[in-house]
């Protein structure tokens, strides 16, 4: 069994990148006007880097192969991406990191290190003060939107998406930091949370390119439609019928990554019309890696080509 130092800068290697993508997503997405608005998700955005910054420094040797060969992390289209972000938005993104997170070093050490554990804890405690004050910030965006106070180019239901991602992201330290390393929830409410997310995703995708994007909006949609399909069979199964439902998610999940893999090198590439950040689709490219890695660490079976929706 993983130990809680592992099992807590894993959680943070992910999520932390996440959670300061989203800051600078919501940052981009406001109105010049807005300033108060604009510093408080740059504030966030750098105190989340700084987070993921102090994690990378401890992280070599107590990470697992796993995750490290994921592709959740960071992908090869990572730097890329930041990069042209930096330079279509004026946001700084401090690409040293990614490089750092590249080149960590993978361990299997399952001995429990006391000061190592120490600097952890510091650790959690300041990421779920940070999370708590993070998902007030998005739930007040959620309310000015909702109340007509406010103008943002982000979704509401893009709000409502990022504020689940934070809370599973807090629930899950909290777990460790109330000593339990069983963190990982039943199979069908994991799925049913990645299946949803996979979802949103494609309603995003969709709703950011350009309508001269037929294909590729119609490619979105057929997505949005399979993971809805997955989410209303999960309604009628039991635990004992998971392991079809995570074949079927798995097999689909494998191809909606190729679509995204796809999409992130055309907007890299310019020859994909939208209004889509480079980094915005290599974050949901990373974010459907971490839920087949998920996947295929609970599907025993190789992986299936049998289950078609379409």
């Amino acid at each position: 069994m993983k130990n809680y130092a592992s099992l807590s800068i894993e959680t943070h290697l992910f999520f932390a990148r996440i959670m300061k993508e989203h800051a600078l997503f919501l940052q981009a997405g406001f109105s010049c006007k807005d300033i108060d608005w604009i510093q408080t998700a740059d504030r966030f955005r750098r105190q989340f880097e700084e987070l993921l910054s102090d994690v990378i420094r401890i992280a070599n040797g107590n990470v697992n192969g796993r995750i490290l060969s994921s592709d959740e992390l960071t992908t090869d289209f990572t730097i890329p991406a930041e990069r042209k972000t930096q330079r279509l938005s004026g946001i700084p993104i401090n690409s040293r990191l990614t490089a750092a997170e590249q080149n960590l070093r993978a361990g299997t050490d399952t001995r429990e290190n006391r000061a190592l554990n120490r600097t952890i804890s510091a650790i959690n405690r300041r990421a779920l003060e940070l999370l708590n004050g993070l998902i007030t910030f998005k739930e007040s965006i959620l309310q000015a939107v909702g109340n007509g106070a406010l103008f943002t180019a982000n979704y509401p239901l893009l709000i409502r998406h990022i504020i689940r991602e934070a809370g599973l992201y807090r629930d899950t330290i909290a777990k460790l930091e109330q000593g339990r390393t069983d963190i990982s929830e039943p199979l069908l409410g994991t799925e049913d949370f990645w299946n949803r997310i996979m979802m949103e995703h494609a309603l995003f995708i969709r709703g950011l390119l350009d309508p001269s994007e037929e294909a590729l909006v119609n490619t979105a949609n057929d997505f949005a439609g399979d993971y809805r399909k997955l989410l209303a069979l999960s309604e009628k199964m039991d635990a004992s019928s998971n392991h079809s439902l995570t074949e079927l998610s798995l097999a689909e999940t494998l191809k909606y990554r190729e679509f995204k893999t796809a999409g992130t090198q055309g907007i890299l590439d310019n020859k994909i019309a939208s209004i889509i950040l480079p980094l915005l689709a290599d974050h949901v490219l990373r974010e459907a890696n971490h839920y087949i890695r998920i996947l295929s660490d609970r599907e025993d079976n190789p992986v299936p080509t049998q289950f078609q929706f379409r």
